[in-house]
């Protein structure tokens, strides 16, 4: 499974930071760092705590191909 992250969308609030830091990281200019694209079944309420409490809807998740 992949995080997919629409640029265009990201307000760079940090929510998902503070849900799931392993995975991403507001940069000081403000822009949305994807630390880690894929993830595990293990870390997948993590991250999707933080792709559904993203208030811009930016993040998304995909199957990885």
């Amino acid at each position: 499974m992949k995080i997919i992250v629409d640029r265009s969308k990201c307000s760079g609030i940090g929510i998902c930071e503070s849900l799931a830091p392993q995975y991403f990281e507001i940069a000081e200019d403000g822009n949305l760092a994807l630390l880690r694209e894929a993830f595990a079944q293990a870390d997948r309420l993590i991250v999707e705590s933080a792709v559904s409490a993203c208030p811009a809807r930016a993040l998304a998740i995909t199957e990885e191909k």
